[in-house]
């Protein structure tokens, strides 16, 4: 069998665990095991072959692990105007409970609703800033 034939099927190989699993990472690990088949392909000697795997996958690997790093983290999706609709819009609380609550109409149906500031509980417009399960989180405007 050939050497670039087995490098292919390693880089296959790695490409199958990583959609079993959902690991980013085996990808930067196939690209490396592809670049040495690419190699083989080339004729380069065996020791190369594993020296340009080596060095493209984990190169990859350290380039996608500071890339992430530099990234700030995402909004999770509760907080998440791209993913729930509701969050930024705005409400009318007319009296809140003791517990801190209160029962407000929003699109047609009675939601629970909760300061994420429980030391300003007044009536007024407030803004949607997280939905958990079935109770609004508000902002004073």
């Amino acid at each position: 069998m050939e050497q670039s034939t087995i490098w292919w099927l390693l880089a296959g190989t790695a490409i199958g665990i990583e959609l079993l699993t959902g690991t980013f990472y085996l990808l930067m690990i196939a690209v490396g095991l592809a670049a040495a088949a690419i190699a083989a392909h080339a004729d380069v000697p065996l020791t190369a072959q594993i020296v340009v795997a080596a060095v493209v996958g984990s190169g990859l690997v350290v380039g996608w692990r500071r890339y992430k790093m530099t990234v700030p983290p995402s909004t999770p999706a509760n907080a998440n105007p791209d993913v729930n609709l509701d969050i930024g819009a705005t409400v009318q609380v007319d009296a809140w409970n003791p517990d801190g609550t209160a029962s407000v109409k929003y699109r047609g149906a009675q939601w629970d609703v909760a300061s994420n500031d429980p030391a300003l509980l007044s009536p007024g417009a407030h803004q949607i800033v997280e939905v958990v399960g079935s109770r609004l989180i508000l902002r004073k405007q």
